[in-house]
């Protein structure tokens, strides 16, 4: 991830700035380790046009959406992100080969045992904040 925080433990949202530069490494399946036993998610794309794919349900949702992505190609770049008790706000964007393809804002609820218990992603190529 490309920031000017350089420690996970300084981030505004050190779970989800964590969780996105695993999912950039060649080994995204790592995530999996992170999750909760009663994980929820919800990961919704804009694939253009007014369409959308969403990856919604438990770990094995969380294993379909890994095994569709594009490894190293894609990757996460934080914007802005905040910490409000359990919970953590990200916003980002995505790049392609080092050019933005979109923006994404991602929820995460972080339980007391540091595991990822609640995520929620949207992303658009529609719109930038950058």
């Amino acid at each position: 991830m490309s920031d000017t925080t350089t420690s996970t433990d300084t981030a505004p949202a050190p779970f989800l700035t964590a969780w996105f530069e695993i999912l950039d490494t060649d080994e995204p399946n790592r995530i999996l380790d992170l999750i909760s036993d009663d994980f929820t998610l919800s990961i919704l794309f804009s694939t253009g046009d007014g369409n959308a794919t969403d990856f919604a349900g438990d770990r094995a949702a969380l294993v379909g959406y890994l095994e569709q992505r594009e490894r190293g190609i894609r990757t996460h770049h934080r914007l802005s992100a905040t910490t409000l008790g359990q919970d953590e706000l990200f916003l980002g964007e995505v790049r392609r080969s080092g050019v933005p393809e979109a923006t994404f804002v991602a929820a995460g609820r972080v339980d007391a045992g540091g595991r990822l218990q609640r995520l929620l992603i949207g992303r658009s190529s529609e719109i930038r904040f950058a």
